[in-house]
């Protein structure tokens, strides 16, 4: 298993950015909205906008554990949007192998 770091800034609000470009299977991702936030952060896949994401507002955070259920999913499914131009969601991964 690996575990991997990133900050995803998001230039322009309503378009989605992707967390991690790598093929591999995640095990766990917890993603955050950054504390100097100025708007709400929404986090999802690949269709990922202020109405079908999952809502943070700066500071607060996502964590999903695929493991637990014994499951694993691509890492390049997670993206991001935000209401905000330039706000940011960190994120941490376990990835397979």
């Amino acid at each position: 298993m690996r575990f991997v770091t990133g900050v995803t800034t998001i230039s322009s609000a309503g378009t989605r950015v992707q967390l991690n470009n790598v093929t591999n299977r995640v095990k766990f991702v917890k993603a955050k909205a950054l504390a100097g936030n100025s708007g709400l952060a929404y986090v999802g896949v690949s269709d990922v906008a202020s109405t079908t994401g999952y809502e943070l507002s700066a500071g607060n955070e996502l964590e999903l554990n695929f493991g637990d259920f014994g499951g694993s999913v691509p890492a390049n499914v997670f993206y991001a949007d935000a209401a905000t131009n330039s706000d940011k969601v960190c994120w941490s991964m376990i990835l397979e192998g």
